[in-house]
C-alpha cells in the first residue's frame, strides 16, 4: 500500500510515470499543497470519490503524495489527510530509462503554507 519515506527515492520510474499519467493525478497533486481529505480533494476537483481514492492510492504508492495523519470529518468520522511530497518533478527521457529530478517539499514550507491557509 503506502511506502516509507526512505523508499520514495527508490520508486520504479514506471510506477511514477503510470501514476502521473492517470486522469486527475496532476489536479490532485496541485490541490494537495495543503493537507486535505479525499472528500475535500474530490469536491475541489469535482471528480467522483471512488476515482479520487484510486488516484490517491496510486500517488501514495509512487511516493508523490503522503498521508499526513487523520482528522475528524464534519460527520464525525476519522479520515486520512493527504499532502503532496514534492513541488516539482522533472523527467529526463534521453537515456534508456527515464530519470527523475524532484524538488521535495520541506517541513518548513509545509508549516508556512499551513499558517497562510488559516
Amino acid at each position: 500500500m503506502s511506502r516509507s519515506r526512505t523508499e520514495y527515492d527508490e520508486v520504479d520510474s514506471t510506477v511514477v510515470l503510470s501514476a502521473l499519467g492517470s486522469k486527475y493525478s496532476a489536479e490532485i497533486l496541485c490541490a494537495a499543497g495543503t493537507p486535505k481529505s479525499a472528500q475535500a480533494l474530490s469536491e475541489d476537483i469535482e471528480i467522483p470519490i471512488a476515482t479520487c481514492y484510486r488516484r490517491i492510492e496510486e500517488l501514495v504508492d509512487a511516493g508523490l503524495l503522503t498521508c499526513e495523519g487523520r482528522q475528524l470529518s464534519e460527520e464525525g468520522r476519522r479520515t486520512n489527510i493527504y499532502r503532496r511530497t514534492l513541488d516539482e518533478i522533472e523527467i529526463d527521457f534521453s537515456d534508456d530509462v527515464p530519470a527523475f529530478s524532484r524538488k521535495h517539499r520541506t517541513e518548513a514550507k509545509n508549516r508556512l503554507q499551513d499558517q497562510l491557509e488559516d
